[in-house]
């Protein structure tokens, strides 16, 4: 496998499998943060510890028989950087270190390891639709592997011991992708934010803190990481998952009886928008792929596959968009770029459909 390979495919191949509730529930990620006993913490740790650090890393992926693959962040450019990022492949933190951070990817790219992030180590699984117990015991497995070979910082009170506090505990971040428009069409999200905090859990955007839920889209994960088991934190946040879920459909079914034409035009105007406009800003592109999904959720929309639409989501995003022009493109030049490969992309999803005619 080569570096080209990971930056020139836009959709991971995990995320070509349908998963339970991939309707809603667009991916489920489990992360654990881990730092070895030897060496400081990366805020403070010297360039050699930082290097001890990876070395000790590579000796406990190859002992552990994991075939993965390493990418230096100092060999990589910054725009490689952010198409990685934008494929979830890494975290922003690590994209801007230059340093002695890696990242260790499988073929599949569910499994990415990122080496002196925050943490000396955080492990990260990538599973498609609502699967928080099997990405949890994926994760458990490859930390048990890992852990014979690195020795981890734990502490019999505290649990494992984190750069950030807020970590400390299980290291535990589990997360769920979800794709809520009725929700967010009925003006229920901003009632149900605050409400899911009470149980310890958050909404972020896409790209997780600080980042915007473009495309009605959105990233629930626990806050809580001390005191409860990995178990009971991904038992709690599948239990409100499930409850999302259920309220997200109920949001569509009344939206489709209330104003099934109304939303109906809309999913239509925003496919013809996606099929036809020659400039369109990476929002406006954001939000007509989610109104198409709408649409192809509800049977409005026949002929468009659901997996296009996820390739979409990630190569109208900057980085792909300047990777594939070969370098850097000011905001218009992406612009024109990412409706013409929208239009590409759909015309050749729509020309494999048996009757080959548009709708």
């Amino acid at each position: 496998m080569s570096l080209k390979r990971f930056l020139n495919q836009a959709v991971s191949s995990w995320m070509n499998e349908d998963g339970p509730a991939s309707e809603i529930v667009l991916s489920t990620r489990i992360r654990l943060a881990r730092n070895h006993n030897r060496y400081a913490f990366p805020t403070v740790f010297t360039k050699e510890e930082a290097e001890q650090t990876a070395q000790a890393m590579r000796t406990a992926v190859e002992q552990a028989g994991y075939p993965l693959e390493e990418l230096k962040m100092q060999d990589l450019q910054g725009l490689e950087k952010r198409v990685l990022v934008e494929k979830h492949l890494i975290s922003p933190n690590l994209a801007e270190d230059a340093g002695s951070s890696s990242v260790w990817l499988s073929d599949q790219e569910d499994i990415s390891l990122m080496v002196n992030e925050e943490d000396h180590l955080r492990i990260q699984c990538l599973f498609p639709g609502l699967q928080l117990k099997e990405a949890l015991r994926k994760a458990l497995e490859i930390d048990d592997a890992i852990e014979k070979h690195f020795d981890y910082a734990f502490d019999e009170n505290f649990g494992y011991l984190t750069t950030c506090p807020t970590n400390v505990g299980t290291g535990l971040r589990a997360s769920v992708m979800m794709h809520l428009p009725g929700l967010m069409m009925t003006h229920q999200m901003n009632r149900i934010i605050p409400a899911i905090g009470q149980f310890g859990l958050v909404a972020r955007g896409i790209y997780g803190e600080g980042s915007e839920a473009l495309g009605n889209i959105f990233q629930i994960s626990n806050q809580t990481t001390l005191g409860k088991s990995e178990e009971d934190i991904t038992e709690d946040l599948l239990h409100v998952v499930d409850q999302i879920i259920t309220q997200e459909k109920a949001a569509r079914e009344a939206l489709v009886k209330s104003s099934g034409i109304q939303l109906e035009d809309r999913v239509f105007r925003s496919y013809g928008t996606l099929r036809y406009s020659r400039v369109i800003e990476s929002k406006e592109a954001a939000k007509c792929l989610s109104d198409v999904r709408l649409g192809i959720d509800l049977g409005f929309i026949e002929n468009v596959s659901r997996s296009i639409l996820n390739e979409l989501m990630i190569l109208t995003q900057p980085g792909f968009l300047q990777q594939y022009a070969g370098g850097f493109l000011r905001p218009v030049e992406r612009d024109i770029r990412r409706a013409s490969l929208i239009r590409e992309r759909l015309e050749m999803d729509v020309s494999k459909d048996k009757g080959g005619s548009d709708l």
